[in-house]
């Protein structure tokens, strides 16, 4: 029986790559362009205290040299409100003001020049307040984003017999009409939940009902493992059916970490393509070097990349070359030693305490052959010494 599988390339589910992306309108948040085929943008949010403007300032400018290109700040009382003006002022990113419970900060942070406004809909229950906000920001021409999560949408009327993604989405639509009805259309949409079915459920559903380009997160996702697996779960499947402008990997670390494992989610997906993609195995018992950590030291050193570059580390000879022949440059381990690759082939073999030195060597040749200059003097100076696994030197075949 001939078991082939036929694949009509013309149809986008048989397609290795994402669907095309959903259409929505352009809004601008400072420089930063949200939707309308525009790369996802990736945002975070300061841990700091707003009123310490400095602090704030030295973690916003941590999270771009991450890579973040929208940077929120709570607004919880008048202490912050004030201080936002000088955030504004000071910040190299675009800043967003997140607004909860009282419409009066929303208008303390138009008054500050902020780049865009998030409010809850779920508890800022003025709407006559509401309806003042968004004159203001028509008139400044700041764009809102209407948040929706699900833990702020209050509790289930007796007769409800709605499913929880859809009451997140009417909440939505419901705010999304008083600013319509204001002839206000700089709107951003996010309809968050902590349960991975109930967020896709309702951001397929809203991506059907409005124009606006769409924030995607997992809200409360948790720490840095288990929150970025959540994240993802939820995420890449919406990115890959071409629905999320925006994105923000909600973790309970350091913001800059949410960044990180935002744009591993967008390179996974060929979203977006940007400094350093690891390629690394697994290991097993075959693997001829100590990977684990050599992998880690790796991507430590090779974090600040500033052109996109594939790289991998790969632990023996099954999983050398040939399996990594697409990466621009990598590892393949041997006993006590390793050789480096290029596209598949050797160019050379070093002893293992050297070949973190000869990898970066070789990534300075990529970069000053493509005309930029070498990266090897900026990289963190770090060594895997002392942490060599027992057994490492004999070769895997003849181990007892």
């Amino acid at each position: 029986m001939d078991a082939r599988i036929t694949v009509d390339l013309n149809l986008p589910e048989d397609r290795a790559s994402p669907r095309p992306r959903r259409k929505s309108k352009r809004v601008w948040v400072g420089g930063t362009a949200i939707g309308d085929g525009a790369p996802v943008a990736v945002q975070s949010m300061c841990t700091t205290l707003t009123h310490d403007v400095d602090a704030t300032i030295r973690q916003i400018e941590q999270l771009q040299e991450g890579g973040c290109e929208i940077a929120r700040v709570a607004v919880p009382d008048k202490r912050a409100g004030e201080a936002l003006k000088e955030v504004v002022r000071r910040s190299i990113l675009p800043v967003v003001a997140d607004i909860h419970f009282d419409y009066k900060l929303a208008l303390m942070a138009l008054d500050a020049k902020v780049h865009k406004l998030r409010l809850n809909p779920g508890n800022i229950h003025n709407k006559d307040g509401v309806r003042e906000v968004v004159r203001r920001a028509k008139d400044q021409g700041t764009p809102i984003r209407i948040g929706v999560n699900h833990g702020s949408i209050g509790d289930r009327q007796p007769g409800d017999v709605r499913d929880e993604a859809q009451r997140m989405v009417d909440l939505a639509l419901s705010e999304i009409k008083i600013l319509e009805d204001l002839d206000f259309d700089d709107i951003v949409v996010s309809v968050k939940a902590f349960e991975v079915p109930v967020m896709i459920a309702a951001y397929r559903r809203l991506a059907k009902a409005v124009p606006y380009p769409l924030h995607l997160g997992v809200t409360e996702a948790g720490t840095a493992l288990s929150g970025s697996i959540r994240s993802a779960a939820g995420m890449s499947v919406l990115l890959y059916e071409g629905i999320g402008d925006t994105i923000r990997v909600s973790l309970s670390e350091d913001p800059v970490v949410e960044v990180k494992a935002a744009f591993d989610l967008l390179k996974s997906l060929g979203l977006r393509d940007q400094g350093l993609t690891l390629v690394a195995c697994p290991s097993c018992g075959r693997a001829d070097i100590d990977l684990i950590p050599l992998a880690k030291v790796a991507e430590e050193r090779l974090r600040a990349l500033p052109t996109p570059m594939k790289v991998a580390v790969m632990g023996c000879e099954v999983n050398g070359p040939g399996e990594a022949k697409d990466a621009d440059v990598g590892i393949a381990g041997g006993v006590g030693k390793g050789a480096i690759f290029r596209k598949g082939k050797i160019v050379g073999t070093y002893p293992e305490d050297k070949l973190m030195d000869a990898l970066l060597a070789e990534i300075d040749k990529i970069l000053i052959e493509n005309g930029k200059e070498p990266y090897s003097q900026k990289a963190p100076k770090l060594s895997h010494a002392g942490q060599l696994t027992p057994g490492r030197s004999v070769p895997a075949g003849q181990r007892t």
